[in-house]
Formats: structure tokens, sequence, C-alpha cells
């Protein structure tokens, strides 16, 4: 019968205190006192529905779905669920474990006078035999081996919970940026095939002053080549669209052959002025950072574990039991057994110097992972700041561009029309108007993906208290 160890409350209590909690954690990084890019006007926070200020319930129904139907949402749920279970088998070792054993032989001697390790002799050939216990085991966790496993688990258990905070972030970014490029490829395309359908009643229009001989071939032919380049772009640009809806819907969980988006226009997406807050805040904002922090904790618990395997081990047990001839006889022979115990490692070739080694190094590993995530971070939130002011710019002087492009293919278009001007002029300013109208809408997508890469960046809303 295997006995080890028996519970002792204040013993355990006492010892279990020399664990301690692990040391705070010092990055060595001091955050900016100010970002470098940020909207001086920006007032608006960010709040954990962020997606809702982009102005668009067909957004918001798409959100919603992924949040409910995201297979790599759901993955993460189950691999913090697995990181629960872990939690309770690493504190399980700190209270004793009890055991209850009934059991019952019949012993039967064939032949021969029997021997030391037999109860049945040649006299007595068939025993039987009846017992009951109950047994208590308890490892003494003076050197907070076992306390530091368990935290371990519990800081690795935060991980997988911030991690899973972070796939759902990322999801969801990822949705509302599809979603935009989806509209946007739809925007493109009908420009394209307003574009297209002028180009073709320009082509008209030569084709008859070809006829009647006041155009030369060289003009059609040149009308032709625009019509064929403009018509080369549609399914460039509806393949555009096609790969965004397949990759929506696979982020939704479904096939794109059922995804809905309804007939939302570009045009209806609209973006919020987001305050970005100070650089200090970011680290109780983003997810990814306060995993990279739980994990380090966790490596740091390591070490303690893998510290305290060098050291010896008191263990302790009790067993409470009675054993009898007679099942009806089993009650009344009790007697109780107190066992001790102390194993220490005194020759394993290294092994146990090189786990806590080992322990060491990953310890060092998480901790260069932790800036890097801090600095990182920092550096998400600028470039997505940089962008926002950048594109507003681009976009202030691009409108511009196209009222100017506009105007100028109407004149040149008239002019043409009453003989006072080229068709390489018409061509030149038709060109133009189109490469400014598709700017136009490759720019305000652009504006869109910076305030989600924004949002993304501040850590969506998402906040917790970091100890």
């Amino acid at each position: 019968m295997n006995k080890r160890s028996i519970y002792l409350p204040g013993l355990c209590v006492l010892l279990s205190a020399c664990a301690g909690n692990p040391a705070a954690i010092d990055t060595g990084i001091a955050p900016p006192a100010a970002w470098q890019y940020a909207e001086r006007d920006a007032a608006q926070a960010t709040n954990q529905q962020w997606w809702t200020h982009f102005g668009s319930p067909q957004l918001n129904r798409l959100v919603e779905q992924a949040r409910r139907d995201s297979f790599d949402v759901a993955a993460a749920t189950a691999r913090v669920r697995q990181a629960q279970a872990s939690a309770v088998i690493a504190g399980a070792p700190l209270l004793p474990e009890v055991k209850f054993n009934l059991a019952t032989s019949h012993q039967k001697l064939i032949r021969g006078p029997g021997g030391p390790d037999l109860d049945a002799s040649e006299s007595d050939d068939a025993v039987d035999n009846f017992g009951a216990n109950l047994t208590a085991s308890y490892e003494v966790d003076f050197w907070g081996g076992r306390a530091a496993a368990r935290d371990s688990a519990l800081h690795s258990l935060r991980a997988s919970e911030f991690d899973q905070a972070t796939v759902e972030l990322t999801l969801l970014s990822s949705v509302a940026d599809r979603y935009a490029q989806t509209l946007a490829a739809h925007q493109r395309q009908q420009i394209a095939e307003l574009n297209l359908a002028n180009a073709r009643n320009v082509l008209d229009l030569v084709q008859t002053r070809y006829d009647a001989g006041s155009a030369t071939a060289l003009e059609l032919a040149q009308q032709k080549s625009l019509v064929a380049s403009q018509q080369r772009q549609l399914p460039l640009i509806q393949q555009l669209a096609e790969e965004s809806q397949i990759t929506l819907a696979a982020l939704l969980g479904q096939p794109v052959q059922t995804l809905d988006l309804g007939a939302e226009p570009f045009q209806a997406l609209t973006w919020p002025s987001i305050g970005a807050g100070l650089p200090s805040q970011l680290l109780s904002r983003r997810p990814d950072i306060a995993k990279a922090e739980a994990q380090l904790a966790a490596a740091q618990a390591d070490v303690t574990v893998a510290r305290a395997a060098m050291l010896p081990a008191v263990t302790l047990g009790a067993t409470l039991g009675s054993d009898a001839y007679k099942a009806m006889d089993v009650l009344r022979s009790p007697y109780y057994t107190l066992t001790a115990g102390l194993v220490g490692p005194i020759f394993n070739n290294g092994r146990l110097s090189a786990e806590r080694n080992k322990a060491r190094a990953r310890q060092d590993e998480l901790l260069q992972t932790y800036r890097g995530a801090i600095i990182n971070g920092f550096a998400d939130v600028e470039k997505a700041l940089s962008s926002i002011t950048r594109l507003d710019q681009q976009r202030e002087w691009q409108s511009e561009e196209l009222h100017q492009a506009q105007t100028a293919f109407q004149i040149a278009e008239s002019r043409y029309q009453a003989g006072a001007e080229d068709l390489l002029t018409v061509l030149e300013t038709q060109r133009t108007l189109y490469a400014a109208q598709d700017q136009n809408v490759q720019l305000r997508l652009s504006r869109l993906q910076a305030s989600i890469a924004l949002y993304k960046a501040l850590g969506g809303g998402w906040q917790t208290q970091i100890r």
C-alpha cells in the first residue's frame, strides 16, 4: 500500500507563505510623453464597440456575426478552458490528496506447504481477506515550488484570456477592413463602368466623325485603345471585390455563397475623430501587451519551480483502515499508520540545474518579447496616427484635383464636339478624370483603414488592470 503524506493545515499555511509573489516587472522602457502625430482636436475615446463609430448598421451586423460564428474565436475560447483546467491541476497539490480503498481477495494454495509471502498454508489452503482504508497524502511545499507551479498556471490562464481578446480584436478589425475593401471595390467598379460607358460614347462620336471624314484613323484607333484599356480594368477590380468578399465570408465562418452584404454604398462609411490618449495608457489598453506580461510572470514562477526541484522534498502521510478475514469483521480491527519521508536529489548528471537554466533563459526570452510588444505597440499607434494625418492632407488636395479634372474633361469634350479641340486633349482629360475618381475612392478607403488600424493599435477599447 502506497503511503505518502498527511495534511497539516497550520504547517501548510506557514510554509506556503514562503513562496511569496513574483517581483514587479521592470521593462526598462519609458513611454514617451505624447504621441508624435496625434490629432490635436481628437476627442473620441475608444470603447468596446468601436466599430459602431463608422455609421454602418451592416458593419455592426457583420461584426456581431463574426463574434458569434468565428472558428478562430471559438478555438481561442477552447484554449481558455484548457488553461482553466491546467490551473486547477497545478493548484491541486497545494492541498492533500485523499483516497479510499475497498478491497477483497481470495487466496487458494494449489499444492505444497506455502511460503512466507502467502497467507494460505498447507493446513488452511484457502484464505479470504477484506479491507477498507482511507489514505491522505501531502507534500510539504517548503521551497514554494508547488505554489509557484500554481502561480505559473494562473498567469498562463490570464495569458490565454488575453490571447482570446487579441484574437477577437484582430478578427473584428479584419472584418471591418475587408468590408470597407469590398464596398470600395464595388465603388471603383461603378466608376470604371461609368467611365467605360463615357469612353464608348466618345468612341461613337469619333466613329461618326471618322465616317464623315472629319476624324483620322489615328484618332479612331486611340479612342478604341482607351475603351479596351478601361474594359480591361473591370475584371481586375471585380477580382479585388470577389477576393475581399471571400476573405470576409471566411472571417464570418461561412462560405461566400451564403454571404449577404446588402446594398450599403461606400459613401455611407464614415470615420470618427479618435483620441489616442497618452502613450503610458497603452500598456493597459492592448491585450497582446497584457498577454506578454502574463507569460513573463508565468516564466518567473517556472524558475521557482525549477529551483525547488533541486532541493529536498518532505512528504507526510496517514492511513486509517481495517482488515479482516471475514466481511462481517472488517470494521472490528481498525488501525492507523503515520509516515514521513525526506527525498532529495544527489546525482542526476546536471539535469535539474539544466532545467533551472532553461527556465531562466525562457524568462529572459519572454522579457525581451514583452519589451518588444511594448515598443511595437507604440509603433503601431504612431504609424496609424501618421497615416491619418498624411491621408487627410492628401485627400484635401485630391479633392481639388478631382474637381479640376471633371472641369477639364467637360470643357475638352464640349470643344471637341464643336470641332475646336483635337481628340488627344479629350483622351488625356478623360484618363486624368478616371484616375482622379479612382484615386479618390482609394484614398477614402485608406483613410477608413487607418482609423480601423488606430482602433486596433489602441486595443479596440479593451481594458484591464495589469498587476
